[in-house]
């Protein structure tokens, strides 16, 4: 199909994985009266690393090639042994040889016969590729986190929309019919009014120290950085370790917080507002970091002595779900067992249990928002953000949801974005 609209393994492991057997159905071969090769949506895999190729809960790379309505057709990896293993896999899958393979994303989202990319790169490559690849007609999938900063989260939204393009985060939550169900439970105050939210993930991430170390032969240590300030290259770094490290990522508070703040204002029905306060924790009144918003409800933040995932407490009720593990809790037990009238199922656009590359696909061919569409997952990254300034500070803020701005706070608002290293302005 043509475009028509606008666990740490070590680099000896890697190698070894290669030779290894990989099956896939034979249903995304096309056999058996599925789509002809003409007809499936093309793909090119930008980041081959942890979450491209290996991954915990399946890797993107095999969920979409198993897929029979697209073809993946290149990838993209500063890794050689990342770039070298992914096309051997995708050569093996369709039993030819005719997956290209790039160092640099920029030759690979020019190529006009692309539809879409799918980017599991660091969290601070997505937004300049998101933009890129719209700016080319590409639709994006996106792994979480959306962005590192604020103002890239925005940008990201613009560029989809400017562009015409279908981007989905990779936030599988919002797929996932038992968390639908659970959110659909809290917004029809069965629980009662929505007093607070707890949510549990890791905590912010921390400035890297790490030494120089010998720079693996084959990788691209200059174009993994990007826009991220030049430093040497230390394994504690790549190839999955990068989520500790504050020039790269938000920490734990954008790993797990951007499946689990986005729950939280799934359930709240906030997909599309945001706090007016975050207060850090101050060992007195507020034990927690809290957002508060507008209507009173506040959502508590604490890496995981609150107990992991989140809990929607009400006045008559609790509701507790787990992200990407789709578990949910209810107190009492029988809401759990309550079968919602058809005027209190208010998560309309999401589609069930339908797996979540398979409703990106869908809505690349319909062109309809998908169940993590960007401005959603934009609203969620804010809020993961918002925490992270508010813990970088250790004061009060008052927010500006409207304008996604800090309320006369210049100090704060330079935290809205960072310096990026020449030529990956955005």
């Amino acid at each position: 199909m043509r475009s028509t609209h606008a666990g740490r393994w070590t680099r000896r492991g890697f190698v070894a994985a290669m030779a290894g057997p990989w099956i896939v159905p034979s249903r995304a071969l096309g056999l058996g009266g599925q789509l002809p090769a003409s007809e499936r949506i093309a793909l090119g895999f930008i980041g081959l690393g942890w979450k491209g190729f290996t991954g915990c809960w399946g890797s993107l790379l095999q969920g979409f090639i198993a897929d029979p309505t697209c073809r993946v057709r290149a990838v993209c990896d500063v890794d050689r042994v990342y770039r070298q293993r992914a096309k051997a896999f995708v050569d093996e899958t369709y039993h030819d040889r005719g997956c290209a393979s790039y160092r640099d994303f920029r030759d690979l989202v020019v190529r006009s016969d692309l539809d879409a990319v799918v980017i599991a790169t660091p969290d601070h490559w997505h937004a300049v590729q998101t933009i890129w690849a719209c700016r080319h007609g590409k639709d994006v999938y996106c792994e979480k986190p959306l962005s590192l900063t604020i103002r890239e989260a925005r940008a990201m939204v613009q560029a989809a929309r400017r562009h015409g393009r279908i981007v989905q985060a990779g936030s599988q939550s919002r797929s996932m019919g038992r968390l639908r169900s659970a959110c659909e439970i809290v917004q029809s105050g069965r629980i009662g009014k929505v007093v607070e939210v707890r949510v549990g993930c890791g905590g912010p991430a921390v400035p890297c120290p790490l030494p120089a170390e010998r720079q693996p032969e084959g990788l691209d240590w200059d174009l993994w950085l990007g826009p991220a300030p030049w430093r040497p290259f230390h394994s504690q770094i790549h190839p999955v370790a990068f989520r500790a490290w504050s020039d790269y990522s938000g920490g734990g508070m954008t790993d797990w917080g951007a499946h689990h703040f986005d729950l939280a204002q799934w359930g709240l029905g906030k997909d599309h507002a945001g706090p007016v306060e975050i207060i850090p924790p101050d060992g007195r009144e507020h034990r927690w970091l809290t957002y508060t918003y507008a209507d009173g409800v506040r959502i508590a933040h604490s890496s995981f002595d609150i107990g992991a995932g989140v809990t929607f407490v009400g006045s008559e009720g609790k509701v507790w779900a787990m992200g990407v593990a789709a578990e949910t809790r209810f107190e009492p037990a029988s809401l759990g067992r309550l079968r919602l009238r058809p005027e209190e199922l208010t998560v309309t656009q999401n589609t069930g249990n339908q797996s979540h590359t398979r409703n990106f696909l869908e809505c690349v061919r319909t062109r309809r928002l998908p169940n993590a569409d960007v401005e959603i997952a934009c609203r969620t990254a804010i809020l993961c953000h918002l925490g992270n300034i508010a813990y970088q500070l250790q004061r009060p803020l008052q927010w500006d949801p409207q304008r996604e701005v800090f309320v006369g706070d210049e100090e704060a608002n330079r935290f809205l974005d960072r310096a990026r290293r020449e030529p990956w302005d955005i």
